[in-house]
């Protein structure tokens, strides 16, 4: 089915490579420890929720609201997956541009090595593409396409369009479980702004003139498909207190640096993390165990790392390093079977998620984000402009007001 749909406000330029390096390192290591823990079902039925994929691209340190997210976040993926397709029993075809005409024959070479249909699955690929660039004519013209696929032959699809008048970007997420049609209502997601009336022949009422324009195709629509979830990303850069549900990121912050606020004994086990560190890995646990409902707010996830153009602040580099380090170290013990630092890692959303119902907010949203910045430079600071100097008037601010 067709999962979803998100709007951003379309960016250009590239991501750097001290940070793509850092994104393909602790986007994989998330991506192995859902496969490990859940399985590749649960990854592929995230991926399609087009709120947990903005919060992944906010915590490898994207810019929050903007269309690089989707371009940046799946080649980092298709980076560290395919090198471990074998292992992880996962695949991602396409991408980008020329990239993304290439996924018909790398789907035809997946499929002779795992013994799935290669032209049963380059048909769905096509479709999805038609579907959003066709079918719907809503002003977003394709630009990228990326298929991943299980070696059981389940698969996602996210694809994005681009609309240059109006300098935005359009997301579309697929996903094949329950599929009945490529026809009618498809998409678990379509990420964008509402721009107005479009040419939507999806639509269930739009079957009398598909039945004319779609007579080649054979396709009989069934109505059992659910209504979209749609994403709509803000045009500012700048973090605002309506883009952040302030209570679940007090909680997070409180749980980092007033340890005194919870007893969480699983914390011991990662001794000698900072408690900066443990702000971060807090979130990485949300993306890694939270349910649905935990992403409402994706702009929240970018309090891990920071983004690269320097909003809410600066990519923690130093943070970014030790959350991979630690996340890593975790995936290596449990393969031999020792999940003692795994199961610390998944306490810290259990306990994020409890401590919510009582705890309250005391301090303001700026605040929080001036005290990042000031910080940013011991923490190893970096946007697309370069590295953070120490200001030559520190100000030290609380994170709590007392």
């Amino acid at each position: 089915m067709k999962s979803g749909q998100a709007d951003l406000p379309l960016h250009y330029g590239q991501v750097p490579v001290w940070l793509a390096q850092r994104m393909s390192a602790l986007g994989g290591a998330i991506v192995e420890a859902i496969v490990s823990e859940y399985g590749t079902r649960t990854l592929l039925k995230r991926l399609s929720d087009p709120f947990w994929f903005q919060s992944l691209g906010c915590v490898l340190g994207m810019d929050w609201h903007s269309s690089g997210i989707t371009t940046s976040v799946m080649g980092a993926l298709k980076h560290y997956v395919n090198r471990r397709s074998d292992t992880l029993g996962l695949y991602i075809c396409g991408g980008r541009g020329k990239h993304s005409r290439k996924t018909p024959n790398e789907l035809r070479a997946i499929a002779q090595k795992t013994g799935l249909d290669g032209e049963a699955l380059v048909r769905s690929s096509k479709l999805t593409a038609k579907v959003d660039n066709s079918i719907i004519q809503d002003g977003f013209q394709l630009y990228l396409h990326s298929f991943i696929l299980t070696k059981e032959g389940e698969w996602a699809v996210i694809q994005q369009g681009m609309n240059t008048a109006e300098r935005m970007a359009r997301r579309y997420h697929w996903h094949s479980t329950h599929l009945q049609s490529f026809i009618e209502e498809p998409h678990t997601f379509i990420y964008g702004k509402n721009q107005g009336q479009i040419l939507n022949l999806t639509h269930k009422e739009a079957a009398p003139t598909r039945a004319g324009i779609l007579a080649l195709m054979r396709e009989k629509p069934e109505k059992l498909m659910r209504e979209v979830i749609k994403l709509n990303m803000p045009r500012h850069h700048d973090l605002r207190v309506n883009d952040v549900n302030i209570k679940r990121l007090g909680t997070i912050l409180a749980l980092a640096h007033d340890l005194s606020v919870v007893d969480i004994e699983s914390l011991l086990l990662l001794k000698g993390v900072g408690s900066r560190t443990i702000q971060s890995l807090t979130l990485i646990s949300e993306v890694l165990h939270g349910t649905s409902s935990r992403f409402t707010d994706p702009a929240r996830f970018s309090f891990a790392h920071g983004g690269k153009d320097g909003h809410p602040f600066p990519v923690l580099t130093k943070v970014y390093d030790e959350s991979i380090s630690i996340l890593e170290t975790a995936l290596q013990k449990a393969r031999i079977g020792d999940k003692e630092k795994s199961n610390a890692l998944r306490k810290l959303s259990k306990v994020a998620d409890q401590m919510e119902n009582t705890f309250k907010a005391n301090y303001q949203l700026e605040t929080l984000i001036k005290h990042e910045r000031t910080q940013a430079v011991n923490y190893g600071g970096r946007t697309v402009a370069g590295r953070i100097q120490q200001s030559k008037h520190p100000t030290q601010l609380s994170l709590f007001n007392k």
